[in-house]
């Protein structure tokens, strides 16, 4: 039986920050979740908060996370609002069929996915809703020569600063640490600049 929607905010400006926090069911991630994860449906909540865009305009976005991060993640996203940090999209993985590439090739930021860990077996930090990537195209995962998604080689260098890059004790990274969210930029390899989690995995 569907749960009823758990409200946190809601501000009437579309200037303002605006949050949500909803219940979720098997059809509304049946590209991302299927029995046998990590995580019951029924410990992941959808996050709908606004954010900047590249475009310089607000948009509502939807992030898909455990119940227990759910609040903390409103609050960082309230942080990121205010400090004007732009993030291109923000929709659950399952407009892109679940698969990884397509939403980082698409600069989505997003966060639950049952699935793997990047050229591993064992279940990533996304599959437990406790993993977050943020604008992947420009903030790319690199693994030696590897750079994933492919098409975001350019933005290995990080001495670039495009739009919604994440640099090392920027807000970004800083409000994320104060929520106990560890940064994949910090690794010795592979460095993963665009994923956050709550275990630094």
């Amino acid at each position: 039986m569907t749960q009823p929607a758990l409200p946190i905010t809601t501000i009437a400006s579309v200037e303002e920050f605006r949050s949500s926090i909803t219940t979720v069911t098997a059809d509304d991630l049946s590209a991302s979740w299927r029995p046998g994860c990590p995580l019951g449906v029924d410990s992941l909540r959808a996050v709908d908060v606004t954010h900047w865009g590249l475009d310089g305009q607000t948009h509502t976005g939807k992030l898909i996370v455990s119940a227990d991060t759910a609040d903390d993640m409103v609050a960082i996203m309230s942080k990121l609002f205010e400090a004007g940090f732009p993030i291109e999209r923000m929709e659950p993985v399952d407009v892109y069929g679940g698969d990884d590439d397509r939403s980082m090739s698409a600069n989505n930021t997003s966060a639950f996915n049952c699935r793997p860990v990047t050229g591993g077996s064992s279940w990533s930090e996304h599959s437990y809703g406790t993993a977050i990537d943020v604008n992947p195209l420009v903030n790319p995962y690199v693994s030696g020569g590897t750079v994933l998604p492919p098409e975001a080689a350019p933005y290995a260098d990080r001495t670039a600063d495009a739009p919604g890059m994440i640099h090392a004790g920027d807000v970004v990274v800083e409000t994320f640490a104060a929520y106990g969210w560890e940064w994949g930029g910090t690794w010795s390899s592979p460095k993963d600049y665009q994923h956050f989690s709550t275990s630094g995995r």
